[in-house]
């Protein structure tokens, strides 16, 4: 099948959160076609999930095939941030005793998900990419004016896309609606609404890489198994080790990137390995874990992903994943947000299109949406560097608390909540 001429809503982008637009609106009966540039499988990094996954997953029908593809199980999360002990939080307090939600091989759960949204009746097509997309005049002036003033998108109205594909073809797709989820190169935020912002206070670099032979954390408790996320001790940054089912853990270091770099001059190795082992010593439980384990990786690295826009939505334009915003990884928070986003452009779309509210409405809802997501998870990991930067004090947790369940719940909390309160969870 080739690439249609016109649909009613274009999604660019086959991760999490375009495959899962999609995937609600086909439901929706919508016609809708989605555009993956890469081709699939394709690796991508953020392999631990919150439990509000499962809750997008059975919206649209989906949790059953992730239980059935023996995923590695995630029962909660563990942390050691401080002088004090381990911090767990159990997912439990969300999904009930025995939930638990995953720890993914990204290049298989995202095909799953982008294959899915084609079975529920998307046009879907990986290996396609999107290279130019045009605007019209949305309305009269007075109409683009109301967008301008609400602090939205003002190019006007996106109604065709151009579009090449890996087997030399190419054309021009029509539409009424647009999804950018075109990941962290964002084709509209960075092409055209140039409205990107970086964090400078989360200015970080990312070395990983995945290693066989790895003892669990836990073992014979019930924490066994679970992700184990530790501050370096000279207070730069964090790290991460993560079980995943085909027997490998992703180990990774994050830290501020003038520290890192100086750290590497001074140092004087030669390889990536070398540096990336050295940071390791400086997490005494992490790398006791790894004490027989070995590398069977190369090194990767990712720099410079903490970002946000001034808006995610316009006429007819809807902003979601990465494409728009991305936040430090320490909560696992890429593929929620990204979900959360997705649900919100499908949810508004739909408002807009069967009038149940105008199309400003339903754009500014998407946007501070959005929005609202990304500052709470922003909150979070800023007091989490914090924390770092002073293991002698308990900014996250109460004295005797063993988890940061109440934190998550004073972030949780709004004078307005949101109507889909399960999907909304942090832990």
């Amino acid at each position: 099948m080739s690439v249609p001429s016109n649909c009613t809503v274009l999604v660019i982008g086959g991760g999490p959160s375009g495959s899962y637009a999609a995937t609600v609106l086909a439901r929706e009966g919508v016609d809708v076609v989605l555009l993956e540039a890469d081709t699939f499988p394709r690796y991508h990094i953020g392999e631990s999930m919150l439990p509000s996954m499962r809750y997008f997953l059975r919206f649209v029908e989906l949790e059953e095939l992730f239980d059935k593809h023996q995923f590695e199980k995630k029962f909660g999360s563990t942390f050691k941030l401080s002088g004090k002990r381990e911090a767990y939080t159990d997912f439990a307090a969300s999904l009930g005793p025995g939930g638990h939600s995953w720890n993914l091989i990204r290049s298989e759960s995202d095909e799953m998900i982008f294959r899915y949204a084609g079975e529920c009746g998307a046009h879907v097509f990986d290996g396609t990419k999107v290279t130019d997309i045009k605007f019209i005049p949305y309305g009269n002036e007075h109409a683009t004016a109301e967008f301008a003033q609400a602090g939205l998108a003002s190019l006007g109205r996106p109604v065709s896309a151009q579009w090449s594909s890996k087997d030399g073809s190419s054309g021009t797709l029509n539409f009424e609606y647009l999804i950018d989820a075109s990941g962290r190169a964002g084709i509209v935020s960075t092409k055209y609404l140039k409205n990107r912002t970086p964090n400078e206070a989360l200015k970080n670099i990312a070395n990983w890489a995945y290693w066989r032979g790895a003892t669990r954390y836990g073992v014979d408790t019930h924490r066994e198994n679970s992700p184990f996320f530790e501050a370096l001790q000279d207070k730069s940054g964090w790290t991460w080790i993560i079980p995943l089912h085909d027997g490998t853990v992703s180990v990774g270091t994050v830290q501020r990137q003038s520290t890192f770099f100086a750290k590497k001059k001074a140092r004087g190795f030669e390889t990536s390995e070398e540096n990336y082992k050295e940071d390791l010593k400086l997490v005494p439980e992490t790398n006791a874990l790894l004490n027989n384990a070995y590398i069977v990786s190369e090194i990767k690295q990712a720099t410079d992903w903490s970002y946000s826009s001034s808006h995610y939505a316009g006429p007819h334009l809807r902003i979601v994943g990465d494409a728009g915003c991305f936040i430090d990884p320490f909560f696992s928070s890429g593929v929620h947000l990204a979900m959360f986003g997705a649900l919100s452009a499908a949810t508004s779309i739909q408002a807009a299109r069967r009038g149940d509210c105008d199309e400003l409405s339903a754009a500014k809802w998407h946007s501070s949406k959005v929005t609202e997501g990304y500052t709470r998870f922003l909150i979070i990991v800023m007091t989490i560097m914090r924390q770092i930067r002073n293991p002698k004090h308990s900014l996250l947790d109460d004295e005797n608390e063993d988890g940061y369940d109440k934190a998550f719940e004073k972030i949780q909390s709004s004078r307005h909540p949101s109507p889909i309160r399960n999907i909304t969870c942090f832990t």
